[in-house]
C-alpha cells in the first residue's frame, strides 16, 4: 500500500543521495520542518541534533545513522532528530568536514606527511577494498596483507578520527544551544494556535 509504484534505480538512489530530486534546499527545510514538529521538549530534540552532527565529524561512513542513534540512545535525546541530523553531512558539507577532521588530527599528532584533500575519499575506498579482500582471503585460506591498511590507519583514519573530535563537539554545542531556543519557540506558538493554550501557561 505504501511502496512506491515505479521502484527507483540504483543509479537514481545514488543521484538522490548527491542531489536530492527537489534540490538541498527543499530536503533542508523538509528536515527543519520535521525537526520542529517531533512530539519531544525542545532540550531532547536539540540533545539529539547535537548527536547527530557529532557523528558526522567521524570517519565512520556509512555507520553515522547507527552511531547517531546509539549515542542519542544514550544521552536520551530524540533518536529521530539524530537520524535527521545526520544529513548536516553531506557531499556538499562533507569535503569541508574532512578538510577541518584530518587538519586537526594532524596538528594534534605532529604528523609531517599531509594527505591532499581529493586523495582522502581513494584512501578510503581502497581501503574498504582492501579490507574486504583480507576477509575473504582469511576465509578461503590465502595471504591477507594488512601493511595498507595499516598505514591508511595511522596517516588518514586515526588523524581523522582524533581531529573531528573538537570540531565536531563545537559543532555539536552551536547546534544544541542554537537549536533548542528555536525548537522552544516554535512548539510554544504551535501550541497556542492549535490548541489556544495562553502564553502564561507555557
Amino acid at each position: 500500500m505504501f511502496k512506491r509504484r515505479n521502484k527507483r534505480s540504483i543509479w537514481r538512489i545514488a543521484q538522490d543521495s548527491v542531489y536530492p530530486r527537489g534540490g538541498w534546499s527543499r530536503a533542508i527545510s523538509y528536515i527543519s520542518h520535521r525537526l520542529r514538529r517531533l512530539p519531544d521538549p525542545p532540550a531532547r530534540i536539540a540533545r539529539g541534533i547535537a548527536a547527530g552532527v557529532f557523528v558526522t565529524f567521524t570517519p565512520f561512513f556509512g555507520l553515522h545513522m547507527f552511531i547517531a542513534a546509539g549515542l542519542a540512545y544514550l544521552l536520551r535525546a530524540n533518536v529521530l532528530a539524530a537520524l535527521l541530523s545526520t544529513f548536516v553531512g553531506n557531499p556538499l558539507t562533507f569535503p569541508l568536514i574532512a578538510a577541518l577532521s584530518i587538519e586537526t588530527g594532524e596538528l594534534i599528532f605532529g604528523s609531517e606527511t599531509r594527505v591532499p584533500l581529493p586523495q582522502v575519499l581513494k584512501t578510503f575506498s581502497r581501503a574498504f577494498s582492501e579490507l574486504w579482500t583480507n576477509l575473504r582471503l582469511s576465509v578461503t585460506g590465502g595471504e591477507p596483507h594488512w601493511d595498507r591498511l595499516m598505514l591508511f590507519f595511522e596517516g588518514v583514519f586515526l588523524p581523522y578520527l582524533v581531529g573531528g573530535l573538537i570540531p565536531g563537539l563545537v559543532a555539536a554545542l552551536l547546534a544544541y544551544f542554537l537549536s533548542r531556543p528555536v525548537i522552544a519557540a516554535y512548539q510554544k506558538r504551535r501550541a497556542r494556535r492549535v490548541y489556544g493554550v495562553p502564553r502564561r501557561q507555557l
